[in-house]
């Protein structure tokens, strides 16, 4: 029978997006703009590089904490009394009790453990998030994401390598909850087939490590979790009319943006817990009130709860997303992001009025 991805929070990622390359990046696109040499191709020097390289672990990339907190998840217990089961069970096995180790290993009691012991848990761990690599990186380059990877303790298993193809077409058979590229055109792609998807910002500070076993992950509102209704009223009309409108629409939910169901795949990570990570989601929008309540009550609607709602009312988000620290944030215009990414990784989401195709 053919293994199943059903279930699980799937996250697709370049290799850009999850490692630091930008340095082999360089090198690929100075290729670019070269003559290759005769019986090779422009990536030959690329490719060379990649492989020389093969045993040096990639640093990691604006994304990395966000892939390994969401892997944290599957290593996690689903609760306190299954992190204890293994205590449990050698307890029982010894009459009852665990004494306390001397620090040169176990002291067990004289008596030995019992003629019956319970038999050893043989439950697993539930596997609830995937990560796959979607690579416009070469099949041979591709070792050396998945090493890095191996190096990190990343298990990721899942990769296509297309040589220059664009990898978004994958996304369908994957069912794919988030797509995290560098690729503008990738992005473009994946949102127009309806996947949730981001283009990172490179340069963008990397994750705290302040918050070990919490995912944190800001939106920005109009265009991303809701659609661009308003935000085309606001750029049409400005802010009065905004207001007024979201006003009047209060107790009318908005539609869905391109990220909706990212927040409801995460929403039911946060639903299920363990007793070693957890998700906080916040909203950082440029509403301010009176325009809040819809928002508020479009997220009531859909059964969906965010744990921080920022009504900004136009101030800069960067620095409010400075103190949040999340693992990503993501956002529909580039003015947002480019400020918000001297603070923390950051992607934009291109989607909505702001982002035209011309």
């Amino acid at each position: 029978m053919a293994a199943t991805l059903d279930g699980q929070l799937v996250v697709a990622i370049s290799s850009r997006a999850l490692f630091d390359f930008e340095e082999e990046n360089r090198v690929f696109e100075d290729g670019l703009g070269q003559p290759p040499a005769p019986g090779t191709k422009r990536d030959a020097a690329y490719m060379q590089l990649q492989l020389d390289r093969l045993d040096v672990p990639a640093k990691p990339g604006v994304a990395f904490s966000l892939v390994k907190k969401l892997l944290a998840f599957n290593d996690a217990p689903d609760s306190l009394d299954e992190e204890l089961a293994p205590t449990l069970v050698a307890s029982r096995a010894y009459g009852g009790s665990l004494p306390l180790s001397s620090g040169k290993g176990a002291d067990f009691p004289r008596g030995g453990p019992s003629e019956n012991p319970a038999p050893p848990s043989t439950s697993k761990l539930a596997q609830r998030v995937e990560v796959v690599i979607l690579s416009r990186n070469d099949p041979v380059s591709g070792m050396r994401v998945f090493r890095s990877a191996q190096h990190y303790g990343l298990a990721i298993q899942r990769g296509t390598f297309n040589r220059g193809e664009p990898p978004w077409r994958y996304l369908k058979p994957l069912h794919a909850n988030l797509f995290l590229s560098t690729h503008l055109s990738d992005v473009r792609e994946a949102l127009a087939a309806g996947v949730p998807a981001a283009q990172v910002y490179p340069q963008s500070a990397h994750a705290s490590d302040q918050h070990p076993h919490e995912v944190r992950i800001a939106f920005d509102g109009d265009a991303v979790i809701f659609s661009d209704e308003a935000e085309r009223v606001f750029q049409a009309q400005g802010l009065s009319a905004f207001q007024a409108h979201e006003r009047d629409k209060a107790a009318q939910p908005l539609l869905a943006g391109p990220f909706k169901p990212l927040l409801e795949a995460l929403h039911r990570l946060q639903q299920v817990g363990t007793s070693r990570m957890r998700i906080r989601t916040a909203l950082v929008t440029a509403r301010s009130a009176p325009a809040h309540e819809r928002a508020i009550r479009t997220l009531m609607n859909w059964n969906i709860e965010v744990d921080e709602a920022m009504f900004l009312g136009g101030l800069a988000k960067g620095e409010f997303l400075r103190e949040f620290e999340p693992d990503f944030f993501f956002d529909d215009q580039t003015g947002h992001v480019n400020a918000a990414s001297q603070h923390v990784p950051s992607g934009h989401v291109v989607s909505g009025v702001s982002n035209p195709l011309s």
